[in-house]
């Protein structure tokens, strides 16, 4: 080849690289051009966009931890539930398929949920679809049941004709939430407390509130996708679920005491009525029921009378006083008082005190100190403490602050009341002559119902006054990591002397044959207690009358301690001792079979009391064929199936996707069921 034809090769070859490079740049200007043009001529669009497709940092909520009974009964458990939606703008829906399954479709729905016919069914889901043929604005959200599901019902859902064909083809789609779900129903409901909202905005009250912070565990991180018209969550952080509160609530404790409080409601046709049962020695509140009227003729946990209540707390504060004296020693059980005619006018003052028919077993006017007590004489009792302290009153109240109770015990529930009892000394209350003389007898303070229980059982308690307690430990994946100990308020309430001289007071109130307690005496054993009347004022007007009954038993080995108190009766003459000693009685008797003898064989059949029924409500206790674990938790799915009598195992994590025993079987005891998670 000649140099020329050689340059002139060579100049092409340039050329055409100049070309290529000329078109490069073209490109890339075109390029940043373009990019430039979208960042800023549509980068607000864009942006947009982009914020509705994909949302960083979301929270995603850990599940809620469950409550349990002490006996390992689920008392609170955070279900899963479903809303079911049709997306009738997803592609793969067809028209004439749809209709040639909508009636089928409907007749399953109509067998599945009953509360709407077949033909509601199909003309609602043929409402939706004319939607998107109407041409309307996209409704990718097309609610097709107004019910929230169980994910049994999820399932059978899926399985329907027409939904069987899948997501792609139906646009069958749910969104899943937690919902709080009270096995037992009704059982220790204001305790055991509520949430706000369905997805779990906090607790509301009770031990959901006061636990809140262990309950609902750590939220995780996640980002929101705009996907096919739905959204959804892609986990970042996964979050820690809740920690599990075990109460000190028994459940059968818990529904002998519910059921006999609500037939005396019943029988005495009374506004509310509260009674909580407690353990002696660690201050366990085993049972706490709080019955108040919601129309006539039906009763509900509406308020947590036994924490709250701020009221007199009537004749059983007249032990109170009783101990007072005989510990300063200006009062000996054999020390005679006149009551006169059952009226006495407090000298220096119009106020009035009186003994009724109701209160008094006895029409005598001399009486000893210890008869005042079995009698719950009004007049005896103030008669005795205005002579002992009528010239320095305040060293009665001293006394009564000595023994420990009247201080907030700051209670497990929220919102608990403590005892309002005023001082001579104190510059905010008015002391009256009268004062000394009506909060001698139960007047002139307020206390709610469990501060008295739990006086009366630190007398059960050899005098050492334990706090109340509402949770026994706290659990991390089936592990304790905190287990509760009683606390101690007061090692000693009074001397050992005075304590048994009080004792003697209070088993003759229950079992001597003219004791205003009498109607709560047990032939299986004994009981020890004493009555309450009070009457209710309501902007200084007599609003009826709240009776009452605190005791313990068996009075001469104490294990358990308990008050009833009902409020506004309509039937009958106000006395705490047949209204609520027969309750206590009732309850007694039960716990005392169940709980203390272990031979119920060789304990006497009662009668006169109908036996509380077993309880009824544990929808789990009823399976009869092996459960639906599908879906679950591990924890909740071990317990439903331990709960029939199966032994479950499990695998992986996450929830369950496949369980060896296939649901609806017949159970077979002690069988082993594995549990795959994913």
């Amino acid at each position: 080849m000649s140099d020329e034809e050689k340059e002139y090769r060579s100049n092409q070859i340039i050329g055409r690289y100049a070309i290529i490079a000329a078109l490069v740049i073209l490109f890339a200007v075109a390029i940043i051009g373009k990019a430039t043009y979208i960042s800023v001529g549509e980068g607000r669009y864009w942006r947009a966009w982009g914020e509705k497709t994909v949302r960083d940092s979301v929270l995603v909520a850990a599940v809620r931890g469950n409550i349990y009974a002490s006996n390992g009964e689920l008392m609170a458990i955070s279900e899963p539930q479903y809303r079911l939606y049709i997306d009738f703008w997803a592609e793969g829906i067809k028209g004439d398929t749809l209709k040639k399954y909508v009636k089928p479709l409907s007749a399953e729905l109509r067998k599945l949920f009953p509360s709407k016919s077949a033909g509601y069914y199909e003309n609602h889901i043929m409402k939706g679809w004319n939607q998107r043929k109407s041409g309307k604005k996209k409704n990718r959200e097309y609610r097709l049941l107004y019910q929230d599901i169980n994910y049994s019902q999820w399932k059978a859902v899926q399985q329907m004709p027409y939904f069987n064909k899948g997501v792609n083809k139906t646009g069958l789609y749910t969104k899943e939430f937690k919902k709080r779900t009270n096995p037992y129903e009704t059982l220790a409901l204001r305790t055991i407390g509520s949430i706000y909202g369905e997805f779990d905005k906090g607790g509301k009250n009770g031990l959901e509130l006061a636990y809140d912070s262990l309950l609902r565990g750590e939220p995780g991180l996640g980002s929101r996708r705009r996907v096919d018209g739905r959204s959804l969550t892609v986990i970042k952080n996964r979050p820690v679920d809740g920690k599990d509160i075990v109460s000190t609530i028994d459940i059968h404790t818990q529904d002998i005491t519910e059921t006999a409080l609500l037939n005396k409601l019943r029988e005495l046709d009374a506004e509310s009525g509260t009674a909580v049962v407690m353990e002696t020695a660690t201050g366990e509140i085993k049972a706490i029921t709080n019955m108040g009227r919601l129309r006539e003729g039906e009763w509900g946990e509406t308020k947590n009378y036994a924490v709250s209540d701020q009221s007199a707390p009537g004749s059983t504060f007249k032990v109170v006083s009783m101990m007072v004296a005989l510990e300063d020693g200006l009062v000996k059980p054999n020390d005679p008082v006149d009551t006169g005619d059952g009226r006495w006018k407090i000298p220096g003052t119009s106020y009035v005190i009186s003994d009724h028919n109701a209160d008094r077993a006895s029409h005598q006017s001399l009486i000893t100190a210890e008869k005042s007590i079995r009698y719950s004489s009004n007049l005896g009792v103030a008669k005795l403490i205005m002579k002992a302290y009528s010239k320095n009153p305040g060293k009665y109240v001293d006394g009564i602050y000595k023994l420990g109770f009247y201080k907030d015990m700051h209670l497990e529930i929220p919102g608990s009341g403590h005892p309002v009892i005023h001082h001579p000394k104190d510059k905010n209350h008015y002391w009256s002559n009268s004062d000394l003389p009506a909060m001698s007898y139960g007047y002139a303070t307020q206390m709610p119902p469990i501060y008295t229980l739990s006086f009366f059982n630190a007398i059960a308690n050899n005098g050492t006054l334990v706090k109340p307690m509402f949770v026994r430990e706290i659990k991390e994946n089936g592990r304790t990591i905190e287990k509760k100990k009683p606390t101690v308020i007061n090692e000693q309430l009074c001397s050992e002397s005075t304590l048994k001289e009080i004792r003697i007071m209070l088993d003759s109130v229950v079992n001597a044959h003219d004791g205003t307690g009498k109607p709560a005496h047990s032939d299986k054993f004994l009981i020890a207690g004493k009555t309450g009347t009070a009457r209710l004022e309501s902007q200084g007007v007599a609003s009826g009358y709240q009776v009452s009954f605190c005791g313990y038993f068996p009075s001469d080995n104490p294990q358990y301690s308990m008050i009833v108190v009902i409020r506004k009766p309509r039937n009958g003459n106000p006395g705490g001792g047949y209204m609520c000693g027969t309750v206590f009685k009732t309850i007694a008797e039960e716990i005392y079979a169940r709980n203390i003898i272990h031979n119920k064989e060789n304990f006497p059949v009662d009668t006169l009391h109908q036996a509380a029924p077993p309880v009824k409500r544990n929808f789990l206790a009823q399976t009869k064929t092996v459960p639906n674990t599908r879906g679950m938790g591990a924890k909740d799915a071990i317990f439903s199936m331990e709960n029939v009598g199966l032994h479950a195992v499990v695998a992986g994590k996450g929830t369950v996707v496949s369980q060896s025993i296939p649901a609806g079987s017949k159970i077979v005891k002690g069988q082993t069921v594995k549990l795959q998670l994913q």
